[in-house]
């Protein structure tokens, strides 16, 4: 009975409570879309994190990772309940995900009660910067951070001057559409109209009819629906150049688009022919597996699968203390990303490259060929950040129209 006392108090000191609850599985949860306009991109957010997960054999840090995936449905209400489900039921260590600003919307102050780290996709701006929450990164982009050097470039590259933006009626096209404007305006273009078809339009003509006394449309489309706007606008006769951000031209849209897209530019964090190493082996695996050139939205979970792996590290492997977990994950600095080198800023916003791509025809194919990058791109673009967080966030009437 000694002998055996003996063992156990061995036992006990060989084997502490932090190693047995590090060797258990590190439980990743991801709110996604598989249903609605926005499916294409939510079944590609989950193929990027399976491509990163296949890629580490499904182990970070020494973890075994056991991937939890749950379909949103694209509505505020579904990613609640599903949010609820990935926490007290399934007990997941981190979230990543949602897609839309309007689901992230819907579950940031329960993220916060629970404090859950969530790395996500969605771009609603006042997470990372009026209201920030501290369980929260975004690895991505906010709406409008792709828009600050779209309009940037129209402005001083293309000399564009009296542009017409059109985008859902929602808070991403709201906050994409309100970045254009500011730095297009700042640069000395002038917004001429606004117009907001609903996220579920049956046919784009009645807006496309709007579009006039212009030399460019700035559109905001996610989804499938760039296809149908695109479609429509070729469709109608109209020739005014055509920019957007990292979703109205997404890559993973150029095997659906027809010649309404050669010659439209877009502003994206992340672009197929970027040539680093990690990129290509990304390329490959979404080739092989799905048949697919992969886009944003999944280089954007690849690139948060990362993140959550390298802070996990960090961590020493341990998740349980949620404050030091996210504390890891916000000093997470990477160099080699299928995006090029990423940080994050005070806020848990990501700091990083935006590549400005140009459609065009190689091959029989279309592709987006990259013709500048803008690097260390932040949430702030070249803005005070005291005086852009004094001002209020982008909304559909904000900045005013003032034509």
């Amino acid at each position: 009975m000694g002998a055996t006392a003996a063992g156990a108090a061995l036992a006990t000191f060989k084997f502490p409570a932090p190693a047995i609850a590090q060797s258990a599985p590190f439980k990743l949860g991801l709110l996604t879309v598989k249903t609605g306009p926005l499916a294409q991109g939510g079944i590609q957010m989950e193929q990027g994190v399976v491509t990163y997960l296949k890629e580490k054999n499904y182990t970070f840090a020494g973890r075994k990772v056991e991937f939890i995936s749950a379909d949103t449905g694209g509505n505020p209400a579904g990613t609640k309940t599903k949010a609820q489900e990935l926490v007290e039921r399934d007990k997941v260590d981190a979230i990543l995900g949602p897609l839309a600003a309007f689901e992230l919307l819907a579950i940031t102050d329960y993220i916060k009660e629970q404090k859950t780290p969530m790395l996500s996709l969605a771009g609603a701006e006042d997470m990372t910067q009026r209201r920030p929450n501290p369980y929260f990164l975004r690895p991505s982009a906010t709406s409008a951070q792709a828009m600050h050097p779209m309009a940037d470039f129209a402005a001083k590259e293309l000399k564009l001057k009296r542009i017409i933006t059109v985008s859902e009626d929602f808070a991403f096209g709201h906050e994409q559409m309100g970045g254009f404007q500011q730095t297009f305006e700042a640069a000395g273009g002038k917004i001429v109209n606004k117009i907001w078809p609903p996220l579920v339009t049956p046919d784009y003509t009645p807006f496309v009819a709007q579009i006039a006394d212009c030399d460019g449309v700035c559109q905001g489309f996610a989804g499938s629906n760039p296809l149908r706007f695109m479609k429509t606008y070729a469709a109608a006769g109209l020739k005014y150049p055509v920019v957007t951000g990292e979703t109205g031209g997404d890559d993973a849209l150029m095997r659906s688009f027809g010649d309404e897209a050669i010659g439209m530019y877009s502003s994206c964090p992340y672009t197929l022919d970027y040539g680093n190493d990690s990129n290509k082996r990304f390329v490959a695996a979404m080739q092989k597996d799905y048949s697919v050139d992969p886009g944003f939205y999944a280089a954007g979970l690849y690139v948060a699968a990362q993140v959550v792996d390298a802070g996990l590290q960090a961590a020493g492997g341990k998740a349980d203390d949620k404050e030091a977990f996210v504390k890891a994950l916000r000093a997470v600095e990477l160099k080699d990303t299928p995006r090029g080198p990423i940080k994050f800023d005070h806020l848990g916003n990501v700091v990083g490259n935006f590549f400005i791509r140009r459609v065009e025809k190689a091959n029989g194919k279309l592709v987006n060929k990259t013709v500048k990058t803008y690097e260390n791109v932040s949430q702030f673009w070249n803005y005070d950040e005291k005086d852009f967080l004094a001002k209020p966030v982008y909304s559909r009437n904000y900045p005013p129209l003032k034509s």
